[in-house]
């Protein structure tokens, strides 16, 4: 057998050593899971017969991890990695894991914090294991030396054999491997704790995130502030990317202008990833490469991330997709592209010729009043331009405050030929039943009590050769409804007390909150009303459905408010955006609006926090809150590494209590202590006081 020789590590603090049988046996849990000579035995057993560990001495995580460094022709006498890359290398990873590890600088403070004068060095590495950042006590930086734990070293489970990095890189969960659980020799007298980093954009593992020491670090506690350090770096890696997607979304379609909504297109970011494509893209590139799909995340094109070259590199662009990409500039710097992907000939809808070009500024601005970018607004606001291309009646469902007037008016303005008809809109259930037909319909002199001398003319006269736009007709009198359906069939209307028709050419968009099929089935609503209005029905997104627009929404409220009292814009602490885009927003873009105004006027400071915001609206703020993925621990067979993660919550309830105690009960200064936004903190809370 194998008798390894204890590592040299110079300048460990007291406590570095093995703990003897007594202190072992002390912390029964801690026996039951890990058991220094029983472990020893079965990698010398491995080593000396190249078989399976017996049965039980080892945890199944460990065991399969040392069959792949078997496999992998690891040496196990190995004293730590030994492959270190070369210093040009290393800048180039770290260029290209900016974001990385610009999302671990605030945790990388929190750690120390908590850590205080342990002998534990924090470590981060890449998607391969390589590590690009080290921290903690110097002591303990120094004496990785000597094992190579390292920025530039290699600790990929293929190189380095059994170790906290490299196998959660490979099983994609948190793993502890403690002394004499390493595979190589030279790595026995310290322990880590690895646990994986997820990319927001595609759930892929992008690095890994390590506390290594003396074997005594291991500590549960560790272990789930492990876990709660990867959970904040992807959190902030999250915010980061969202705010650069909405950024690039802005600038593609200030660059390029509102047109572009009615090609296809795919926003790339600065490596050539894909980070956003509307569904009008995703069909033309089915139409062209059946076999592939677009997936965000997928690197499109190779692009080096630092600087736009002129040119496309490597595509993975079908030929036929291949009409042109525009570079995205952020702050001077390359950030991004997009992609143009114009549908074919024959699928181009039939677009009315104009030649005015009062017609097609209108057009523009109609698009552009639409603000957002989710692929099921650009739907809805493909299928309108459609419709508005036709004669017939257009009925627009959709919640209120959802934006139906605003696509009753893309479709006034897609219908122009020489953006001088006329727009008229009209709320149903605004007017009194009494007033209600003669403000559609008009009067003759004297007709009833109220009306004028002189007679007036209703509102289908008034849109006469344009766009009447009726909201709310679901509110529209039954004793009334007879009276719209013969001016839509008879294309004329009669004004009341009078009996000569007057023609009118007027197209109908109506709108509605209803369920008007059901309506109309259960006698509320006519039923030859509703066929006659809804020739085309179009179905209007509420806000909550409209994935990515809420922080474009917030912009633009915020940019018109400014203007509007002349001051500076607000600013939004990230926890404070987090929660609006997980708001459901039951009065949608209206109550957005509403809510950004408020704020305007109301907040105490340009940048806005959950104080400023009315006392009802943070309850359902906090109401409607997400639940967070919370990462599986890697066990492999073993039971025991499933009761320690189920004592995991216990150990963050008893951390955030003590430090809600020490911050005297302020949940601001107790979650800027934790390294978290008071929002989680907040639901944490609720959380454990409710036993969930």
């Amino acid at each position: 057998m194998v008798k390894p020789q204890r590592p040299f590590m110079p300048s460990l603090p007291p406590g570095g050593t093995d703990r003897d049988d007594k202190d072992r046996r002390s912390d029964p849990a801690d026996a039951a899971s890990y058991d220094a000579s029983a472990t020893m035995e079965a990698w010398e057993r491995l080593l000396a017969t190249d078989r399976k560990p017996a049965a039980g001495l080892v945890r199944g995580v460990i065991e399969r991890s040392w069959q792949r460094s078997v496999h992998s022709g690891v040496d196990a006498r190995g004293r730590g990695s030994e492959l270190v890359v070369t210093t040009d290398e290393v800048d180039r990873l770290r260029r290209q894991n900016t974001d990385l590890l610009d999302a671990t600088r605030k945790t990388f403070g929190r750690i120390a914090e908590v850590l205080g004068d342990t002998a534990t060095m924090v470590v981060i590495t890449d998607s391969q294991g390589i590590v690009i950042e080290t921290t903690g006590d110097p002591r303990t930086i120094d004496a990785g030396h000597d094992i190579h734990l390292e920025v530039g070293a290699n600790w990929g489970e293929t190189v380095t054999g059994t170790n906290g990095i490299g196998t959660a890189l490979i099983t994609g969960q948190p793993v502890y491997v403690r002394a004499a659980e390493h595979f190589c020799e030279g790595v026995k007298a310290w322990t880590c704790i690895g646990t994986p980093i997820f990319s927001p954009l595609d759930n892929s593992v992008i690095g890994v995130i390590d506390f290594s020491g003396p074997q005594d670090i291991f500590h549960r506690h560790n272990v789930a502030l492990g876990m709660m350090a990867a959970s904040h770096i992807e959190l902030a890696l999250a915010d980061k990317m969202r705010i650069e997607r909405v950024r690039l979304l802005e600038a593609s379609l200030s660059h390029l202008g509102q047109a572009v909504r009615g090609d296809g297109f795919v926003l790339l970011d600065r490596f050539g990833r894909i980070i956003h494509h509307c569904d009008v893209a995703a069909a033309r590139w089915r139409s062209f490469s059946s076999e592939t799909e677009l997936r965000i995340g997928d690197r499109l094109l190779d692009l080096d991330g630092e600087r736009w070259h002129g040119g496309i590199g490597e595509v993975a662009v079908p030929g036929a997709l291949m009409e042109r990409i525009e570079p995205l500039m952020l702050d001077g710097s390359f950030s991004g592209a997009m992609l143009i992907l114009p549908p074919p000939a024959r699928q181009a809808p039939p677009r009315r010729p104009s030649t005015q070009l009062a017609a097609r500024r209108a057009v523009d601005e109609a698009r552009a009043a639409i603000i957002g970018v989710s692929d099921v607004l650009l739907a809805a606001i493909e299928r309108t331009e459609r419709a508005a291309m036709g004669k017939a009646a257009i009925l627009l469902e959709g919640e209120t405050g959802a934006g139906k007037e605003l696509f009753a008016r893309l479709i006034h303005a897609c219908g122009q030929e020489t953006g001088k008809e006329p727009f008229v809109a009209f709320n149903c259930g605004a007017v009194s039943k009494e007033l209600l037909g003669g403000e559609l319909f008009g009067h003759a002199p004297g007709a009833f009590t109220g009306a004028t001398r002189e007679g007036r003319a209703g509102r289908f006269e008034v849109a006469n050769g344009g766009v009447l736009s009726l909201d709310e007709i679901g509110e529209m009198p039954l004793e009334l409804q007879p009276y719209l359906l013969r001016v839509l069939e008879e294309k004329a209307v009669y004004r009341i007390g009078d009996s000569r028709p007057r023609p009118v050419d007027v197209r109908l968009v109506a709108s509605t909150n209803r369920d008007l099929k059901l309506e109309a089935a259960e006698g509320r609503f006519r039923k030859d009303l509703y066929f006659r209005i809804s020739g085309v029905k179009i179905s209007i997104p509420p806000l909550r459905a409209r994935r990515g627009d809420i922080p474009l929404l917030i912009e633009h409220f915020n940019t018109q408010a400014a203007e509007t009292y002349s001051a500076e814009p607000l600013r939004f602490r990230p926890e404070v955006l987090d929660m609006l885009e997980s708001y459901a927003w039951p009065g949608n873009v209206r109550e957005l609006r509403n809510i950004v105004e408020s704020l305007f006027l109301m907040s105490t400071s340009r940048l806005v926090g959950f104080d400023d915001f009315p006392e009802d609206f943070v309850a359902d703020l906090f109401g409607s809150d997400r639940s967070e993925r919370a990462p599986a621990f890697a066990d492999g067979a073993g039971r025991d590494e499933h009761e320690e993660i189920s004592r995991i919550d216990e150990t963050e309830r008893r951390l955030i209590e003590k430090t809600l105690a020490a911050s005297g009960g302020n949940t601001s200064a107790a979650a800027e202590r934790l390294g978290i936004s008071r929002s989680t903190l907040y639901r944490k809370l609720h959380q454990y006081r409710s036993g969930g």
